[in-house]
């Protein structure tokens, strides 16, 4: 619906409008990069393979489905069929699950769409590479935003209620699992087979990024996982914790992603190894920090105390005198 402010006297064309259209629109646009960039990445191709079809594929189907998502938002009359409806989240939900496929089947080097072999330091396609992974990243919100409107779960304000840290250790466990998969595909690709072409240097510092992503999860897993019980881990446990994984993750990011490592090429790995180490280090600093602070309450408590102790003799002296 659109009125004018009495008040102001400006025309307001967007009352009533989905908190979720910018995101929408933005959704729109990197459907049309993806689509755009896939379609050329496929008919580059010589003999198109199957991941470039779905590339093509679900990029068309999310360009089509946002554009009119966006248009039902422009027309006052229609929207209330789309905004906050069960239609809307089951479009959401089933948008985000084939971008969820697009970006493993567009990180994945054998797929020769966004990125080149583990060997190189390109990447291949970067508008098919990024605005993939953008376009997941706004399924992600949409979803979130969803949730919050229509059914009134603040997903960030109800995290957050279970635990300090608890978001960073969830992404945490996130890019670990990134690095860990990561590094287990190149293992496999470049290392366990007959006719190597890498050195054993660049396959030990693969199996380093196994080891440490493995070793990532596990640690996030057991903090995140007593955070959402609403069992507190010890502070001391969650602490060490986070300086392990920051002492490990400097090693990891420095042998990785060297010019040596399987993580010198822009892309997942590359990405996954900093970010771990920058969350590990957040979440050490920030523990830190708290073992720094006096408890809030100890100010209040030495106050009154202090005016406990006041001498029986004191307050005599003073009720004489009035």
């Amino acid at each position: 619906m659109s009125s004018i402010n009495t008040e102001t006297g400006e025309y307001n064309g967007n009352e009533g409008r989905s908190p979720r259209f910018a995101s929408w629109v933005f959704f729109l646009m990197c459907s049309v990069i993806t689509l755009k960039a896939s379609v050329e990445v496929r008919n580059d191709m010589s003999d198109p393979n199957a991941a470039s079809h779905w590339a093509v594929t679900c990029s068309a189907i999310t360009f089509t489905v946002t554009a009119l998502v966006a248009l039902l938002h422009l027309a006052p009359a229609y929207s209330a069929l789309i905004i906050g409806s069960k239609i809307e989240g089951l479009i959401i939900l089933i948008l985000a699950g084939f971008w969820a496929a697009t970006v493993s089947i567009v990180s994945n080097t054998t797929n020769e769409l966004g990125t080149v072999r583990s060997d190189s330091n390109e990447v291949q396609n970067g508008n098919l590479y990024y605005f993939s992974w953008a376009g997941f990243a706004t399924s992600i919100q949409l979803i979130v935003s969803y949730l919050k409107s229509s059914f009134g779960i603040d997903v960030l304000e109800e995290v957050n209620g279970r635990g300090a840290r608890l978001m960073h250790w969830a992404g945490m466990l996130t890019a670990s699992l990134v690095v860990m998969g990561s590094s287990a595909r190149i293992l496999n690709e470049d290392c366990n087979v007959t006719e190597r072409q890498f050195s054993d240097s660049y396959c030990a510092r693969t199996k380093m990024g196994v080891s440490l992503g493995t070793i990532g999860v596990g640690f996030a897993i057991v903090v995140v996982g007593m955070k959402l019980l609403r069992k507190t881990p010890p502070f001391t446990l969650e602490f060490s914790l986070a300086c392990i994984l920051t002492l490990l993750n400097a090693f990891g990011v420095a042998y990785i992603t060297s010019n040596s490592g399987p993580g010198r090429a822009i892309g997942n790995l590359y990405y996954s190894s900093w970010i771990s180490f920058l969350l590990a280090v957040f979440l050490a600093v920030d523990c830190f920090n708290k073992t720094s602070k006096k408890p809030e309450g100890s100010t209040a408590t030495a106050s009154k105390a202090e005016d406990a102790d006041v001498p029986v003799e004191n307050l005599d002296e003073e009720q004489a005198q009035i």
